[in-house]
């Protein structure tokens, strides 16, 4: 299939890998991933436990699956961890040629550990190593909360030689922590002779999360009537952007310091930042909005299937992410005018963000649990 002029393809011309932020097992069985790789040069997956909720609450095609472990008498964390390895090692699979083509560049498929174990370091730690020991597929990337606690695991699993999605980033300053992170362990391997040229790892930063937070801020200033309520008006719907922008800059800033160049000197990868939760929350946004803005090189975006559907209709792909480094500073400054405090949004993100995934893993492990006791 020629894909040279669809919008999907010119995104990876210019630089940016497109992965999917969505499984189930259907479309890992009737061919649509396959056809997403090959039509929409989708170059990737990332799953959590929401994903996975969803998927096997709702589709039957897990049924059969469920009813042959539960008579075999696995228990409620063994369905759990069948089903999801299960898909998560049929999609690294799948993903398995491009990993081997594109010299391990692309290609990885993400499993979260437990989001019950986002502010326990060492049992973080333990789950991912046993998560990467029963996968057992180097385009497999273990996704890890970047909680102050878990930046110290990603620090360890990477230094282990364990490929690692950092996620749940909402600001600029837990992201340099992480990137620093990153450097580390790479100077570890390097030190003790170790190979790093394949250990691979991406930096996911939230978007359309922070908007959503924001913009009531503002619309609640807006419906004043005085100069700030016109600012206000002004700044809706740039937060995620202005931040998103000042995280690149940062990347391209210590990409140019001597202390990464060594390493890219001997081989080491790029720590990409990964643009996540990108389908648009507002409805008077554009479905596509944290797509056209974020396309820059060295960099990814993980779209829900419905964004890569609009994306594929009526992207107009371009960098453009020049454009919002040149106005995030402006936005913040404004933001911070009108006394909108972003650390404190950023925190309260990150507490909301685990929560948002311990829901819906609870969730699913009380439906397996269910279907383990027959119900």
């Amino acid at each position: 299939m020629d894909t040279s002029s669809t919008p999907t393809a010119a995104v990876a011309d210019l630089g940016q890998s497109l992965w999917l932020d969505y499984i189930d097992r259907r479309i890992l069985l009737d061919g649509t991933l396959e056809r997403l790789i090959e039509s929409d040069r989708v170059a990737g997956l990332t799953s959590n436990p929401a994903i996975f909720e969803k998927a096997i609450t709702n589709d039957t095609c897990y049924d059969d699956d469920i009813k042959r472990l539960r008579e075999a008498g696995a228990d409620r964390d063994t369905l759990y961890e069948t089903i999801v390895l299960g898909d998560i090692a049929r999609a690294a699979d799948s993903f398995a040629a491009l990993y081997r083509d594109s010299d391990a560049r692309d290609g990885y498929v993400s499993i979260e550990v437990s989001p019950l174990l986002a502010r326990d370091t060492e049992a973080t730690v333990a789950e991912a190593r046993e998560l990467w020991r029963r996968l057992e597929r180097p385009n497999v990337m273990i996704k890890v909360p970047g909680t102050v606690e878990g930046i110290a695991a990603v620090r360890q699993l990477l230094a282990d030689g364990i490929n690692v999605n950092v996620t749940l980033l909402f600001s600029v300053g837990r992201y340099v922590e992480v990137l620093d992170a990153y450097l580390d362990a790479m100077e570890e391997r390097r030190d003790l002779g170790l190979p790093f040229q394949h250990v691979a790892s991406v930096a996911s930063f939230f978007l359309s999360r922070i908007d959503v937070m924001v913009d009531p801020l503002l619309d609640a200033i807006a419906a004043g009537d005085d100069a700030r309520a016109e600012k206000a008006e002004l700044l809706r719907g740039r937060a995620a952007i202005a931040s998103a922008a000042f995280a690149y800059k940062r990347f391209q800033e210590i990409s140019a310091q001597p202390r990464w160049q060594a390493l890219a000197a001997a081989g080491a990868r790029a720590q990409r930042l990964l643009w996540a939760s990108t389908g648009t929350k507002d409805p008077t946004y554009s479905d596509i909005k944290y797509v056209e803005a974020l396309i820059a090189p060295e960099t990814v975006n993980t779209l829900p299937l419905e964004t890569l559907d609009a994306y594929r209709r009526h992207g107009e792909p371009a960098m453009r992410l020049d454009a919002a480094i040149a106005s995030a500073a402006d936005v913040m400054k404004g933001l911070g005018e009108l006394d909108i405090d972003m650390h404190q949004v950023t925190d309260t993100l990150e507490r909301e963000g685990i929560e948002k995934f311990v829901k819906p893993y609870r969730s699913l492990l009380e439906t397996l649990g269910r279907a383990h006791a027959g119900a």
